[in-house]
């Protein structure tokens, strides 16, 4: 089964350490980064499959974030945890929930969604009419 490497910044220690158990027994490795200058220079060494956003983060700095990721060139999804939907920044490609279940459920399905495009269009070999 495939680990999957996620950059986690400015979400809180308490709520990191709430879903740690849960996100290692789905194999995902969670990366914490506290400041945008550390998550900065993450992003810059590391290969992550997802970026995701706490909640307590300033809108801009999630602009600038988001902003800088797309600027690399990096298809990597940048996901926004909300304590509600209304709101988001549509920059990032996604907003969740931050309830465990409903958090660990909807990277799944990103990260699913993401694999698929990556790999493109399905093709037909043999008889294909």
């Amino acid at each position: 089964m495939p680990i999957t490497v996620v950059l986690a910044v400015g979400l809180d220690p308490w709520l990191l350490a709430a879903h740690g158990a849960a996100w290692r027994s789905a194999n995902y490795i969670v990366i914490p980064a506290d400041t945008i200058k550390e998550a900065i220079d993450h992003f810059k060494s590391g290969d992550f499959d997802l970026v995701l956003l706490g909640s307590s983060i300033a809108a801009e700095n999630k602009e600038r974030l988001t902003s800088l990721i797309r600027a690399s060139g990096s298809r990597t999804p940048v996901v926004c945890v909300a304590n509600s939907l209304n709101g988001i920044d549509l920059l990032q490609d996604a907003a969740l929930r931050s309830e465990p279940g409903a958090l660990l459920a909807g990277l799944g399905e990103i990260l699913a969604e993401t694999a698929k495009m990556r790999r493109g269009p399905a093709t037909s070999y043999g008889n294909a009419s």
